[in-house]
């Protein structure tokens, strides 16, 4: 498991206006390289190929300018189908609620699944937690509207101290946009296979089943420390609770883990 702070690149605006009827587009390009653009409300972006996953050093930096009286801290949980997101979400609820005012939101494309797993397993009370559909849109990315309103009306509703928002299910190239989360934590599991890291998965959990699957946990960690460059990841079981304490610590002062 990993927390990483990258989506969009510190941009350096060379704008390039494009006019369509009576809209009109501005693209640059990043540090990157890259050409984005933003329109139709979305955030910044690109739809140019990405070769790489990215650097850890060239992240971009948490919004020190934002209102957090307009929404409270906001934790991002992302990673792909069936790695451990929501049982994550359910174990930070668990440890951190008697000490935090929280509340939870949860993406799903076409369920509220993991929202209504939070509400049953009892991680905070029914009325802290929102299941969001997000239909087929990039709702932790581009258009970040469908997840800022129920995030905004929660934390204004109970004075929360941190938000936990977890994505729906995404491939290893799919990150919070920094509009949206303050702090990022993405998840792999070792039973994708220990060859995951070095395709840019950042992050491992479940390794209590790595004997199962033949997943070498030393591979994944060498593998991860040269693709994270020396940032932030550890190997842990979220059922064991293992780690918990460090991702408290860690949403405090980033870089500790």
């Amino acid at each position: 498991m990993a927390s990483h702070d990258h989506h969009h690149p510190d941009y350096h605006h060379h704008d390039h206006t494009h006019h369509d009827g009576d809209s009109a587009t501005k693209s640059w390009v990043g540090p990157d390289g890259r050409v984005y653009h933003s329109h139709d409300g979305l955030a910044p972006h690109s739809h140019e190929p990405i070769y790489s996953p990215g650097f850890f050093s060239r992240r971009a930096p948490p919004l020190l300018s934002r209102d957090f009286n307009e929404r409270a801290f906001t934790v991002g949980i992302g990673g792909p189908v069936g790695t451990g997101k929501t049982a994550l979400m359910l174990a930070l609820c668990k440890f951190l609620r008697d000490k935090y005012s929280l509340a939870a939101v949860t993406n799903d494309i076409f369920t509220k699944e993991d929202g209504e797993f939070l509400m049953k397993n009892g991680a905070l009370p029914k009325e802290r937690i929102r299941a969001v559909e997000t239909g087929p849109h990039a709702a932790i990315c581009e258009d970040i509207s469908i997840n800022l309103g129920p995030l905004e009306e929660l934390s204004n509703l109970f004075k929360a101290d941190i938000l936990l928002c977890e994505s729906g299910g995404d491939n290893l190239a799919a990150n919070f946009s920094r509009e949206l989360a303050d702090y990022i934590i993405y998840i792999i599991d070792v039973s994708g296979g220990d060859k995951i890291p070095r395709k840019g998965g950042p992050g491992i959990s479940k390794t209590d089943l790595a004997p199962a699957v033949g997943a070498d946990l030393a591979v994944m960690e060498r593998d991860a420390l040269k693709m994270r460059e020396g940032g932030p990841f550890c190997l842990c079981s979220v059922w064991l609770r293992q780690y918990l304490h460090l991702l408290d610590l860690s949403m405090k002062e980033p870089g500790i883990i």
